[in-house]
């Protein structure tokens, strides 16, 4: 059933002020729940391992109680949402509730034709459904969380939140590839980049953080987890970023190999004799970090490094020149830096990995002060000297945060 937002339904909840956030994996479910009178949660949750016999659920309320969890078999999606939805209810946050304006959606794919965040019909679930092909991975397993929360609030506005809409704003020539314009239109081949709503996020709380306008501020957003990506983002405006039609492309990542020369693929095929679904699983969880030393881990390879381990070094160093490569690319695309920020897990974890990628890049006016890139915190905070010419900043990333924000903006315009 689909919510029309022109509706009687849709505009009573504009009295209401909780929204569920919704991130469905292809054997997960992970929610959250905030009030955003204060951008505060109220609960989070995950459902792990959906549909084998040890299926697991945490629940956390934060507003008093501790984590509860659960194990046993959860069979699919929708058993996993209505368990998720009987903890809500144990906590007095049950999903009937008139407090609840929305549900958002974390959507990895949304192509070129969404890029804002859009309530959901039938018109835009067949869109996403035709976006399958280019996100395999991700898209069915998104259409199946929306279908699910559908089935259970057919009456409550469904909002989708796309990765890839920040990124639209990217220019014609820094989207295309240099292949056959009608080969690529015809089956939608450019880059897309993914993490948007992280760089959306980041990106304006850097400038928050420099105390300046949005428009007045170009930063570079490394966005450094087991997925790891590059923005950047002129005066608001992703302008570049390093992923591409898919999530492979780009920076070093924990089992992902980043930018290759395509003829690799061909080579393996040709010589190897591998199949495309095995260079698929070669290049996509076979490679990257574990590809070159065994370990994803960003604190288990720098442990190997201090040891003297040459594989952890090695792959300490191919991550960070694929790093600076990529900040020296966007200083170019930007002509102006003013901040370089890091997020995400090890971006905002991992000094030595901050340290290292901008090490030797004081020519452009980068640099870290090394105490202040010791601490650990979870505010955002600048970790450059009082006299750079850039700020580097460490600001932790917060997608749910933003999916929530988004759909409620939307649903009370």
């Amino acid at each position: 059933m689909t919510t029309d937002p022109t509706s009687e339904g849709f505009r009573s909840m504009n009295d209401a002020h909780r929204v569920l956030v919704l991130n469905s994996g292809s054997s997960s479910v992970k929610y959250q729940l905030l009030d955003m009178r204060d951008r505060s949660r109220l609960a989070t949750g995950l459902v792990e391992r959906i549909g084998e016999s040890s299926s697991r659920l945490v629940h956390t309320p934060l507003k008093g109680g501790e984590p509860r969890e659960r194990t046993g078999r959860i069979a699919d999606h929708e058993e996993a949402l209505k368990a998720a939805a009987g903890e809500l209810a144990a906590d007095g946050l049950g999903l009937d509730s008139p407090e609840l304006a929305a549900i958002g959606h974390r959507v990895v794919h949304g192509g070129l034709k969404f890029s804002e965040p859009t309530v959901i019909t039938d018109e835009v679930l067949e869109e996403i459904e035709r976006l399958v092909p280019v996100a395999p991975l991700h898209n069915p397993a998104n259409i199946t969380g929306i279908r699910t929360a559908q089935a259970l609030r057919p009456d409550l506005p469904q909002v989708a939140v796309f990765d890839t809409a920040f990124h639209t704003t990217m220019p014609e020539y820094a989207a295309r590839y240099a292949i056959d314009v009608r080969t690529a239109d015809a089956h939608r081949i450019r880059r897309y980049g993914f993490h948007g709503t992280s760089h959306a996020y980041v990106s304006r709380r850097t400038a928050e953080l420099l105390g300046r306008p949005v428009a007045d501020v170009n930063v570079i957003v490394l966005h450094l987890g087991n997925g790891a990506s590059a923005s950047a983002v002129a005066g608001g405006r992703c302008v570049e970023t390093s992923m591409g039609l898919t999530p492979l492309e780009g920076l070093v990542m924990g089992t992902r190999s980043g930018d290759i020369d395509p003829a690799v693929t061909f080579h393996l095929k040709r010589v190897a004799g591998m199949s495309t679904d095995e260079i698929d699983v070669l290049l996509n969880k076979r490679s990257g970090l574990v590809g070159l030393c065994g370990d994803n881990d960003m604190r288990e390879i720098r442990r190997r490094v201090d040891e003297g381990d040459e594989r952890a070094t090695l792959a300490f160093d191919v991550y960070i020149h694929r790093l600076k490569k990529y900040i020296g690319a966007y200083a170019a695309v930007l002509g102006r830096v003013d901040a370089v920020t890091f997020t995400a897990g090890v971006g905002e974890n991992s000094a030595p990995v901050r340290e290292a990628a901008l090490a030797g890049l004081e020519g452009f006016g980068l640099a870290v002060d090394a105490d202040r890139n010791a601490v650990r915190s979870g505010e955002p905070r600048l970790i450059s000297p009082d006299d750079a010419r850039v700020a580097v900043a460490v600001v932790p990333t917060d997608e749910e945060l933003e999916i929530a924000g988004q759909t409620f903006d939307l649903v009370h315009n």
